[in-house]
């Protein structure tokens, strides 16, 4: 499943976004109580926070364009218009103060990559953003990224969960999607 959020796209393939994931049960249940509560932070197998990263830099597209010479075997300079293009749109979000807002949306492709990924599987997972992030943040050490949403992954306990055997409520496919 981790190669799901590895393979996910992003805005120009940057992968401005990691993902911390929790299987320490101490840990878990520490971080429990920041989110309110919530038996599947504890009850979980995995918890994988999904992190954006706060800022992008410069550094950042070019270590991204040095991974692709490496990957592609190839010349760093037949990449240059690309970079170029890369730093200019991350300094314009950076300039209008939305560079935030660009990069969880990123890391929130992702996290619907690691969700159909566990469905296919018949994995369960449920995502979460009823959290505190500040205090995820501060447990997990994160400073250069910010946690924006978490999903706890692992197979549930069928007899114990009151809600695995009623079917899923769901709008009708009418109500949700418009042709046109």
């Amino acid at each position: 499943m981790e190669q799901s959020l590895i393979l996910a796209p992003s805005s120009y393939g940057l992968q401005p976004y990691k993902f911390v994931v929790v299987t320490d049960e101490n840990l878990k249940k520490e971080l429990t109580p920041a989110a309110y509560g919530q038996t599947q932070i504890a009850d979980c197998s995995h918890l994988v926070v999904v992190a954006y990263k706060k800022v992008l830099t410069d550094a950042d597209v070019e270590h991204f364009v040095d991974r692709i010479v490496e990957v592609r075997n190839a010349p760093r300079e037949s990449f240059k218009d690309y970079e170029q293009t890369m730093k200019t749109s991350a300094q314009k979000a950076i300039d209008k103060g939305t560079i935030e807002t660009w990069n969880s949306r990123q890391a929130y492709l992702a996290l619907g990559f690691l969700l159909e990924t566990a469905a296919l599987l018949e994995i369960d997972a449920c995502p979460m953003e009823g959290f505190n992030p500040a205090e995820f943040n501060r447990i997990l050490e994160l400073e250069d990224y910010s946690s924006v949403a978490l999903c706890a992954v692992g197979y549930r306990d069928r007899e114990n969960d009151w809600l695995a055997n009623l079917p899923k409520v769901r709008f009708l496919k009418e109500e949700l999607i418009d042709r046109r």
